[in-house]
């Protein structure tokens, strides 16, 4: 299944927009970096919590360099969810110098 994706540029566009965005890492990574105000959904827990990916609109998935988040499209495409993958991920993110959250917050 081709998964729809877009840059982290795009992605801080979107963002300020409204844009939802989830985070497919585990947890450890999650409190290390991450985009600010990020929910994480590990990619073992997703088929048990898509109950919690928002389901109207698009939805943007991102893990640390775009292979777990492209995975976590196709369960949620093929669960007719308008997923979209960040290419690059998080450590793109940090590399086009955006803000990072940490920390268990």
């Amino acid at each position: 299944m081709q998964v729809p994706e877009i840059d982290v540029d795009q992605l801080a566009q979107a963002l300020e927009s409204g844009a939802q965005l989830i985070d497919v890492r585990q947890h450890d990574e999650w409190v290390e970096a991450r985009v600010p105000d990020v929910p994480l959904i590990p990619l073992d827990q997703l088929v048990d919590r898509v109950a919690e990916v928002p389901t109207s609109g698009q939805v943007f998935v991102i893990c640390r360099s775009g292979g777990r988040s492209a995975q976590a499209c196709e369960f949620l495409r093929a669960s007719e969810i308008d997923a979209i993958n960040v290419a690059g991920g998080t450590l793109a993110w940090i590399e086009s110098g955006r803000a990072v959250a940490m920390g268990d917050a």
